[in-house]
């Protein structure tokens, strides 16, 4: 037995289970079709409300003055340098909607032509068009937001400086590189040539020693050699002065433990039994103790056997 069904929330119940009772008897009738059932409606006919549409327009349509609409309809700003247009011209100049330059291009020189008919037209109106000096305007972002873009922006920035900084320093390791190849080539050309030049002179194929002079022009030989023919020297031989001239000159270091007058006279630190051998032996350094030889020891060997 079916109870009763509460009123208010429970009448849509109601009505779908009518609903489902009548599409079950359509089922069972054959009238529903396996699929999905749609309604089909006519077709929308097109309504040419002349009145009604001008009712509308007289509702919201306000008669304010210029100054309070702001609207201008004008065409875009004449090319000055160009030809003057003509129907044909007009047709082949056709802005193309799919062109995103050109298309921004008719959007600005149109904005460019309003601008310029109604500023004179402001100015009369005694409307101003310029910001006072004073003029303060909220910022839209605020001061963190800000602050995070200046540091994004200083991060770039330093990253940037960064990678110039790298750059240079990886050029100018090449180009030390560059350098330090070019003085190595060069001292190799100059090693080579100058051995060379001795191989020759040890061979007898050349009794020139100009190549020890390096780019010094060789010293001129004296008519008064004698017999001989000896090279007139004043200071370092040539050798002497090519590696003075190639490593540089450091200084006197020979005659450094030389003798002189006052060290000669002072007797000091003279031992007679150190000068003769007759001093204290030192521990641990006695007589020679060698090892005997390969053929010595072999016949020790054999007569140890």
């Amino acid at each position: 037995m079916d109870t009763p069904l509460p009123s208010g929330s429970d009448s849509d119940s109601e009505e779908s289970l009518v609903t489902d009772r009548e599409l079950q008897d359509a089922f069972s009738r054959g009238l529903l079709k396996p699929g999905l059932n749609v309604v089909l409606e006519g077709p929308k006919k097109a309504v040419n409300n002349v009145n009604g549409l001008k009712q509308c327009l007289a509702e919201f349509k306000r008669d304010l003055e210029w100054v309070e609409r702001l609207d201008v309809t004008l065409g875009p700003v004449p090319e000055i340098s160009g030809p003057q247009a003509t129907p044909q011209n007009k047709d082949q100049k056709a802005v193309d909607p799919e062109d995103d330059f050109q298309r921004e291009m008719s959007f600005y020189r149109q904005a460019q032509a309003a601008v310029l008919a109604v500023l004179p037209r402001l100015h009369q109106l005694k409307v101003p068009t310029k910001r006072p000096t004073d003029y303060f305007a909220e910022m839209a972002k605020s001061d963190q937001q800000m602050q995070k873009i200046r540091q994004k922006l200083q991060a770039k920035q330093a990253a940037m400086e960064k990678s110039e900084k790298a750059k240079q320093l990886r050029a100018l390791r090449k180009y030390g590189k560059k350098v330090q190849t070019e003085v190595l080539q060069k001292r190799q050309r100059e090693k080579t040539h100058m051995m060379n030049a001795i191989k020759k002179y040890q061979k007898g194929f050349s009794d020139k020693l100009d190549f020890l002079d390096g780019d010094q022009k060789p010293v001129a030989r004296s008519s008064k050699g004698g017999a001989k023919g000896q090279q007139m020297k004043k200071g370092p031989n040539a050798k002497r002065r090519y590696k003075n001239q190639k490593f540089g000159f450091g200084g006197k270091k020979k005659g450094s433990k030389w003798n002189t007058r006052e060290s000669y006279d002072d007797v000091s630190s003279f031992r007679a039994k150190t000068a003769h051998g007759k001093g204290l032996k030192r521990p641990g350094k006695k007589g020679s103790n060698k090892r005997p030889g390969k053929r010595t020891r072999e016949k020790m060997k054999s007569r140890a056997r």
